[in-house]
């Protein structure tokens, strides 16, 4: 009798266990869900180039032209000796997303800028656009018109160059010489770094950091593109998923080099420019078309602010992209659900713009400049 008390004490008390295991495995499991549910995107930052380490989250930074304004700081010169200097860009061929919408003026700032991106290197080299713009330069507000000119090619060499995120537009001058002769008045217009010790971010002083810094980018680049399988899908998830897995979002907006390739590639360490700039920088390389979009984005949460994104041209049709809110951050720790991996990837107009309001307006009062037609329906 005793033998058969112990036994059913026994299986009892093995019962209790196995549904005490049971009970401890549910609530576990219900606990990761949780977090996985719990996930939401990161707050997001879109600013233009900015060399600062605290960003204004409420406005985009806009170029200098003479400290943001072309009335101020014009050097002149009045030389009856002196004629007009001739700088010749027209052989310089550039066939990129934004320069193609710049108007004629832009497109010889632009293509000065592209032809001088070796010497830019050094920070100080000044950029020659010689006499190119007396004409605009004898008009009534000539010098105001050109402002908006030399502002609107910055914006678009700088969007349409990820790979040139050690300048700072807001370091580099607008500089006009007034020269008088007597076959009458022309001007000499160059570039440089005026009172400044560099046109650079203030996360480089010299050239030999600049190239090191290059070189670093490079590599991860290579060992990207090296990757390529030559279809388009495939390699767009390739670079996506490598940028999700690999770059954790600065929330505190403290670090160095957050808003480029660098931070994004190097320091693995970054916001939404610097996402959708390194996402862009890879995808150029491969040859696959993309573009890097601007404007607002509205998170779970209701808030609105500065963000930045990718179009991508696959199969004759554009898509946007989001890496930052596919990589979100989850709210108590934890890590986030596989789907939320791909919730803003390849999206039509119809997914995309319901959270997501696009800006041609980089920097205030600048140029408007139009994005791809989006498919109405995701890939």
């Amino acid at each position: 009798m005793k033998s058969r008390l112990a036994s059913f004490i026994m299986t009892l008390v093995v019962i209790l266990i196995i549904c005490a295991i049971i009970l401890l495995g549910v609530i576990i499991f219900q606990d990761f869900l949780d977090i996985e549910t719990e996930s939401e995107p990161k707050d997001f930052v879109g600013t233009y180039v900015s060399s600062e380490n605290t960003v204004d989250t409420e406005t985009i930074r806009t170029p200098q032209v003479i400290e943001n304004n072309p009335f101020e700081g014009l050097k002149s010169q009045n030389d009856g000796t002196n004629t007009g200097v001739e700088v010749d860009y027209s052989q310089v061929t550039v066939d990129k997303y934004f320069y193609n919408q710049l108007e004629e003026p832009s497109k010889i700032i632009y293509k000065a800028l592209e032809s001088n991106k070796e010497n830019m290197k050094t920070g100080t080299y000044q950029i020659g656009l010689g006499n190119n713009f007396t004409d605009i330069l004898n008009a009534t507000d000539g010098q105001e018109e050109l402002g908006k000119y030399y502002q609107s090619a910055i914006e678009a060499y700088t969007y349409d160059n990820p790979e040139v995120f050690y300048l700072s537009p807001n370091k580099m001058y607008l500089n006009i010489e007034t020269i008088t002769s007597s076959s009458g008045v022309s001007y000499n217009v160059y570039i440089n770094n005026g009172n400044e010790s560099n046109y650079f971010t203030d996360d480089f002083s010299s050239k030999t950091q600049v190239e090191n810094a290059i070189k670093q980018v490079e590599q991860v680049k290579n060992s990207l593109v090296s990757k390529s399988t030559g279809n388009t899908y495939d390699d767009i998830k390739m670079v996506h998923d490598y940028l999700v897995e690999n770059i954790e979002y600065d929330s505190t907006l403290s670090k160095s080099n957050i808003y480029d390739v660098y931070g994004a590639l190097v320091n693995h360490v970054s916001v939404c420019e610097g996402y959708a700039r390194a996402f862009k920088y890879i995808l150029d390389e491969i040859g696959i078309p993309c573009v890097l979009g601007i404007g607002t984005g509205t998170n779970s949460r209701g808030e609105t602010e500065r963000h930045a994104w990718n179009y991508v041209e696959i199969e004759g049709n554009w898509y946007a992209v989001d890496s930052t809110w596919d990589d979100p951050v989850v709210v108590g720790g934890g890590i986030a659900s596989p789907t939320s991996k791909y919730k803003y990837f390849l999206k039509g107009s119809n997914e995309f713009y319901s959270d997501h309001k696009p800006s041609g307006q980089f920097t205030p009062g600048g140029k408007e400049f139009s994005y791809p037609d989006l498919s109405s329906s995701s890939y």
